[in-house]
């Protein structure tokens, strides 16, 4: 039988409440949450009383209200965590999707912050005192950059895409050459996104090779745009023949009709500068005679997920007008974060001092083995006997379906098994690494698990977790 006297000894809550330790949680979340967490930890004491009384009729009720608050503290930061952890991602992959693709720079994170934290002027022009367009806080600049007559934003490329076509095509057909009928990341589809924007596809040539004669053979009074994706994540090579972007532009203008091009990606510099492979910036493919061009506000722009449409002012106007519009809408810190970006692209030499991203990117090989020499002593003693680790020669890449092809040369830490091991105890070590605080992200490749030390810039945080090991 139970010892009542032991159930005296849990003060009432209200006197919980006054503990020290939760004043901080208090402060931070209120009262109330504070509140069920301390009644949910009360129960499951008077159940550990029940059960062995004899082990708390020693404690004062002192001790045992700390007790209750420390516990409550705990399960109140396990309700209360933050939705998304800090990784450090040393996959090898710089623009790694699920991993949030590109770091913003510190410039554009502040801002996101202000506008978060503030009543702001997003839809409010203070001029006039009158209701303002949330576009116009950087549609200046954006055509400043492409050579534009208008932009637009909304929340993603893919909903780029699609709200152009809605305008533009809705119930008619849309030419596009076969062999760009890509299918992006999460199993999207170029022909499933024009279909859920209602426009009716009309593919023209073969995979490998499309000529301007298919395209001029398809145009039809059903016609409504002429269209070309560039293929970002994969290429064809060989025996190929594709259509330039003048040349088709001629095409659709010839046929009175506008010529849309979807970029994906995106880029607003010449990469080739950095020492980086080329590919199509918006400002040429305006200049070859796009009336409008689809493109990533983040992927190689480097800024937060938007999607960005420039082109013809009459073209854009319309855009605007379609409901669909505000469905795709983004909110004010993407785009507080998204103008701060653009506004690095003014001083396109500094991009890679102050774009993570391009500081990633051109990262030297050099400079990446000197952070392996640093670190290699904390990892090898961290993992211990049981594996050989070592410097490693590898590949990293951009990614995000940016130039698929294309690796730039790294310094890795390879971590491989002594001969007798099983396999498994590797898979465990990456386990291990991954339920770190802030968990290390690498890839297991050919038996071993390799840390791509290119963006590691953390370096004092990343050793002092595996000393922790």
């Amino acid at each position: 039988m139970t010892d009542q006297r032991v159930f005296a000894l849990i003060p009432p809550v209200d006197t919980i409440l006054k503990q020290p330790s939760l004043q901080q949680t208090i402060a931070a979340l209120g009262r109330e949450p504070v509140k069920l967490a301390i009644r949910a930890e009360v129960d499951i004491l008077r159940r550990a009383m029940a059960s062995a009384a004899a082990e708390y009729l020693s404690l004062s009720r002192e001790v045992v209200a700390e007790r209750v608050a420390e516990a409550a503290v705990t399960r109140i930061g396990l309700e209360f965590k933050p939705l998304f952890r800090p990784v450090f991602n040393l996959t090898g992959t710089v623009i790694h999707t699920n991993l949030g693709r590109s770091r913003l720079p510190d410039s554009a994170i502040a801002a996101m912050a202000i506008a978060a934290g503030e009543a702001v002027d997003l839809e409010y022009n203070l001029e006039t005192g009158k209701r303002g367009d949330r576009d116009s806080h950087l549609e200046a600049l954006i055509c400043e950059l492409t050579g534009a007559e208008a932009a637009t934003v909304v929340n993603n490329n893919a909903a780029a895409v699609v709200l152009l076509l809605n305008t533009l095509a809705l119930g008619q057909e849309v030419i596009i050459s076969r062999g760009e009928l890509v299918e992006i990341g999460g199993a999207f589809r170029i022909p499933d996104v024009m279909e859920s924007a209602g426009a009716k596809l009309r593919e023209v040539g073969t995979t490998n090779r499309t000529h301007a004669r298919d395209f001029e053979a398809a145009l039809s009074p059903q016609t409504a745009l002429v269209m070309k994706v560039h293929a970002s994540n994969y290429e064809i090579r060989g025996f190929t023949s594709a259509v330039p972007e003048a040349e088709l532009a001629a095409i659709a203008h010839g046929a009175n009709i506008p010529f849309v091009s979807d970029l994906g990606s995106g880029c607003l510099v010449d990469m080739a500068r950095f020492g980086l492979p080329p590919e199509p910036t918006v400002r040429a493919t305006v200049e070859a005679g796009a009336d409008l061009v689809t493109f990533s506000g983040d992927k190689l722009l480097g800024g937060p997920q938007s999607g960005i449409i420039v082109g013809r002012a009459d073209l854009i106007k319309r855009i605007k007008e379609n409901p669909l519009k505000r469905a795709l809408r983004v909110d004010k810190t993407v785009l507080a974060g998204l103008l701060s970006v653009l506004q690095l692209y003014r001083d396109p030499e500094s991009l890679p001092q102050r774009l993570p991203l391009l500081a990633d990117l051109t990262r030297s090989v050099d400079d990446i083995e000197k952070a392996v020499q640093r670190v290699l002593p904390v990892v090898r003693e961290a993992v211990g006997e049981e594996f050989v680790t070592d410097g490693l020669d590898c590949k990293s890449q951009i990614g995000s379906g940016a130039l698929p092809l294309e690796l730039m040369p790294s310094r890795a830490i390879a971590i491989s098994l002594r001969s007798g091991q099983s396999d498994a105890a590797l898979t465990e070590l990456a386990a291990t690494l991954r339920a770190l605080p802030k968990p290390i992200i690498g890839r297991l490749s050919d038996g071993s698990l390799i840390l791509d030390l290119r963006c590691l810039r953390d370096e004092q945080g990343f050793c002092e977790q595996l000393r922790s090991l």
